[in-house]
């Protein structure tokens, strides 16, 4: 992973010394409250509904053991114990006080953490895929263009001040775990018939009031064009995306008034002029890149004798063959595996860890991989390179810290944003229906028959819990004050994107376990043999779901 040189720190060290004398200014009565907005939404600092919030920038989802460690004692020092995974695979604490913020920052740059850019109209965290460079579909490590595209973006003084938000994500699979079509910049890596390295580029993706999933522009752009393709794309937003109305300024409305051929055409007529200034990408440069991100010290293993050792123990132990099962996943390297902790137990907040868990982290993946983890945009945590031979020895360890709740992929291990327990935007509490769905569905020979399915929670229309792209989404409305839930179907984040369609009138919070019960029994009742449930809805639409969920009873 990156490791900062000297002018990160300075550049870093300086900043956290400007927002401790902001704050103080802010503090003491020299700025005024609409002054200091812009100054801490440039540092990660929102003002919830009881707390400020302050996200914690993780890029492309990497985290080594030092950072995990001194996360904990910033949530035990600073915040009531615990933190939390968001879905672009950054952290951010629910309580921290406003004058300890600036304290904050300085011991998270001790650690080479910060921040920047993670609120704000600005170009935030790249995301890519949680099994990054060791996914066996995977064409090439996307990271090295994540960590290019972070650098470029930072600070970066044309970009600073955009209409609205602005996300990228890069995928380098053939499946796409980085919901790439689904942000404003969406990169694919691709390679094309002379076998050179490129990406196919999409534009105007995103969620929240209006979703829509991003249109190609571009098919093939060579790598060494990266940069100027994609400061070409923001010239142009920036020139044109709207400024009058939040509602209407992200890319996608632009895209959308415009028209995809004429918003391409305007790009390339964009960087025709620029492909060839300062920020072409040459040799050197990527393999700069490149070179953060070299292989650990892996070893030459006998991947079947190691297999074989794994499904004798596994015959024996029901609970570690359904770990094994569902949250161990293949790895490139023989010998290997990438391994999935669940942050999704029944009964704690869907992508919440506690400090002395942060510090367990630190101590398996010290232990067990190379002293590196990866928080996901399902929240959860991933150690990518665990010897297959170690599996049983981290399920143990996994277990006895919480862990191991062999739920990965499953109605379960749903994705959920904080909700109205802490967000000042939402419209309904998020946390409690995800668990009153769990408590329904706590059988797990139950959710294994129902195989992979997709169950996204959001507050509001921000869908910050992704509801649009859940197979399953849920979303938060207000009724003349009443918290009450929309039920949104067949949303799809991989390959084959689709946005959900709404079921019909939403339902109180007491219902609504009820109510994912009767879609699953139609989809059950429905399904052919080894069909999903999203294959299902494709195939049967969402009247059969509709006439279930709102029969009267006789």
């Amino acid at each position: 992973m990156y490791v900062y040189d000297e002018h990160d720190h300075t550049i870093i060290r300086e900043r956290v010394a400007q927002f401790r004398g902001q704050t103080k200014r802010y503090l003491a009565g020299e700025l005024k409250e609409e002054e200091f907005l812009p100054l801490r939404l440039q540092n990660g600092l929102y003002v919830q509904r009881l707390a400020p919030m302050l996200r914690i920038a993780v890029p492309y989802g990497m985290l080594n053991s030092r950072q995990l460690r001194k996360l904990a004692h910033i949530c035990r020092h600073y915040d009531k114990g615990y933190c939390h995974v968001t879905t672009r695979q950054n952290i951010q604490l629910n309580w921290p006080q406003l004058e300890e913020v600036p304290n904050i920052l300085e011991e998270l740059a001790d650690v080479e953490m910060h921040a920047v850019q993670t609120s704000g109209n600005c170009i935030r965290n790249t995301t890519t895929d949680q099994f990054a460079g060791v996914a066996t579909d995977e064409l090439i490590d996307p990271r090295p263009y994540c960590e290019i595209i972070r650098q470029w973006s930072t600070f970066h003084p044309e970009f600073a001040f955009l209409p609205r938000k602005f996300k990228i994500a890069v995928s380098g699979s053939e499946t796409d775990r980085a919901a790439i079509q689904f942000h404003d910049i969406g990169l694919q890596i691709v390679k094309n018939d002379n076998n050179q390295i490129g990406f196919t580029v999409r534009v105007g993706g995103g969620l929240g009031r209006t979703p829509v999933i991003g249109s190609v522009v571009r098919e093939f752009l060579p790598e060494k064009d990266l940069l100027t393709y994609l400061e070409a794309i923001l010239r142009v937003y920036n020139l044109l995306g709207r400024r009058d109305n939040k509602y209407k300024a992200r890319i996608k409305i632009l895209v959308k008034s415009l028209g995809v051929d004429a918003f391409a055409e305007k790009v390339e007529s964009e960087w025709e002029q620029i492909r060839d200034s300062q920020t072409l990408l040459t040799d050197k440069e990527l393999n700069r890149a490149r070179s953060f991100f070299t292989e650990p010290a892996y070893e030459t293993l006998d991947d079947n004798e190691i297999s074989a050792s794994l499904a004798e123990t596994a015959d024996s132990d029901r609970g570690f063959a359904n770990w094994l099962s569902r949250n161990v996943t293949a790895h490139r390297i023989a010998g290997y595996r990438a391994v999935t902790l669940s942050l999704k137990p029944t009964g704690i907040a869907p992508g919440d860890i506690t400090d002395k868990q942060l510090e367990i982290i630190a101590d398996l993946a010290d232990r067990y991989s190379f002293g590196e983890v990866r928080a996901t945009h399902e929240q959860n945590i991933v150690l990518a390179d665990v010897k297959a031979s170690d599996l049983h020895a981290l399920w143990a360890e996994a277990k006895s810290a919480g862990f191991a709740t062999p739920n990965i992929g499953t109605l379960t291990d749903m994705i959920c944003c904080p909700g109205g327990d802490f967000c000042s935007l939402a419209n309904a509490k998020s946390i409690p229906v995800a668990e009153a769905i769990q408590r329904e569905f706590d059988d797990l020979d139950y959710l294994y028959d129902l195989g992979d399915l997709d169950l996204n929670i959001s507050g509001c229309m921000n869908a910050c819990g992704h509801h649009h792209i859940g197979h399953i989404g849920v979303l938060g409305v207000d009724k003349k004050g009443q918290e009450f839930y929309q039920v949104q179907l067949g949303g799809n984040s991989s390959n084959n994107a689709s946005l959900g369609a709404v079921l019909g009138p939403s339902f109180s919070r007491a219902d609504m376990p009820d109510v994912i019960r009767k879609l699953i029994d139609v989809y059950v009742e429905k399904r052919n043999e080894s069909e999903l449930f999203i294959d299902t809805f494709q195939r049967i639409g969402i009247e059969p779901f509709k006439e279930r969920v709102y029969a009267k009873a006789d």
